[in-house]
């Protein structure tokens, strides 16, 4: 719903780079007009086979809901952490259109074997995912206020010193460090994503954690 933040995505995963492997890829902001008319319009009205909620939100769920297909299924992904998260369900459709629920969460180790191999491969990029980079000694403090720290992913590396920063703040505090203006012309070549080359600047050049 964040025009922002799509076009963010949208730079990063991009439509052509999905078309090569044999996806459309559509970005579609669901902040304004009839949403899920407007997302059953893209299936030929036919509505999706699968939908994914990743987001604890009885709206979104119930815009799910309304955008499945006959036997269509829907996936909530969004770990919630209110005990008594409800939305309202379609139970016309569960009975005449077999539409169904299903509810998962993390994997096994044969998974994360799997999205190693496609990653080592190039067919996923996990980078995407990295908003923050930061030192040991930033852990306990980015994890004790994790809610309150926006972005994705926080990376740490254990034996630099260096305080949890966004890849978006590395430009302003190159200002005053050389280290983070470095790191901030590899990520901005690098379509602002933490990198291979970045990594391998921040363990050559980083402040050391002492024994």
């Amino acid at each position: 719903m964040n025009e922002a933040r799509l076009k963010r995505a949208a730079s990063i995963y991009t439509a052509e780079m999905a078309m090569q492997h044999g996806v459309k890829l559509i970005y579609k902001n669901t902040s304004t007009g009839d949403a899920a008319r407007e997302l059953r319009e893209l299936s030929g009205g036919r509505g999706f086979d699968d939908v994914f909620v990743f987001a604890p939100v009885p709206a979104v769920i119930e815009q799910a809901d309304a955008i499945l297909a006959f036997d269509g299924c829907l996936n909530f992904f969004a770990g919630p952490t209110d005990t008594g998260l409800s939305a309202r369900f379609n139970f016309y459709n569960v009975h005449y259109s077999a539409t169904h629920i299903v509810g998962t969460s993390g994997g096994n180790t044969e998974d994360m074997i799997e999205a190693l191999d496609m990653m080592s491969s190039g067919r996923l990029n996990p980078a995407g995912m990295i908003t923050h980079v930061g030192g040991l000694d930033s852990v306990a403090e980015t994890t004790l206020n994790l809610p309150g720290i926006p972005g994705g992913k926080k990376l740490c590396y254990t034996h630099i010193s260096m305080p949890m920063t966004a890849i978006d703040d590395f430009a302003e505090k190159g200002k005053e460090d050389p280290l983070f203006a470095r790191l901030a012309e590899i990520c901005r070549a690098n379509n602002g994503l933490w990198c291979a080359q970045a990594e391998e600047y921040l363990l050559a050049n980083g402040r050391k954690i002492d024994h």
